[in-house]
């Protein structure tokens, strides 16, 4: 087995490294709108604005003023950031994935690659001791491209100084994986800490 083949490990960063649930957010702004459940989830997470800002191409402010038209929301900013950031929690699941990564940053170059907007990130770095470990943390809203987009794997394996066959990257969501497959990357779904084990070692990397 090779160990010195893969350069380079890349994590995503919701639900790898800090788990988060919407719903959170959802149930504490209902109290300040008049949709429901459903339409405020879909608003708030899944909508064309939401996409916007999580790729930098809006500022805070107008996301928020966004949100407020469509979801008629009376609150103003500051209440409203909040409810928006603290959505997440660093569960065991975490603590075993952050145990992994800090064994790794001293043998490989280590990254976080997120689809995140600029009042999370903020609110985590504050928040979590996640990233210091790491060597590069890509965000979609710094880089102006957001994962599936290949253009964002892409831009990540240059400034890694690596290529797509010496990386080894883990995510949660099926889809972002398997568009890393397709440029070459060594790419696998993250299901729980030892499957991650597993998949390191089948690319010839010893946790």
């Amino acid at each position: 087995m090779d160990n010195g083949k893969i350069e380079a490990i890349i994590f995503d960063l919701g639900n790898v490294l800090i788990d988060f649930d919407h719903m959170i957010a959802t149930r504490r702004i209902a109290h300040f709108s008049n949709k429901s459940g459903e339409e405020i989830y879909a608003l708030f997470f899944n909508s064309q604005i939401t996409a916007l800002f999580e790729a930098g191409k809006v500022s805070p402010e107008e996301f928020f003023l966004e949100v407020k038209k469509m979801l008629n929301l009376k609150i103003d900013y500051h209440t409203f950031l909040p409810i928006w950031n603290e959505i997440f929690f660093f569960s065991a699941k975490n603590r075993a994935v952050f145990r992994i990564a800090s064994h790794l940053k001293d043998h490989y170059k280590t990254a976080v690659l997120s689809n995140v907007n600029f009042l999370h990130f903020e609110y985590l770095k504050k928040s979590f001791p996640v990233f210091k470990i790491f060597h590069h943390v890509f965000t979609s809203f710094e880089l102006g491209l957001a994962k599936p987009e290949q253009a964002i794997y892409q831009k990540a394996l240059s400034i890694l100084g690596t290529c797509p066959e010496k990386t080894f990257y883990i995510d949660d969501r099926k889809e972002l994986v398997e568009s890393a497959q397709t440029l070459g990357i060594r790419s696998f779904v993250f299901t729980n800490p030892n499957q991650l084990k597993h998949d390191l070692f089948a690319s010839g990397i010893e946790v």
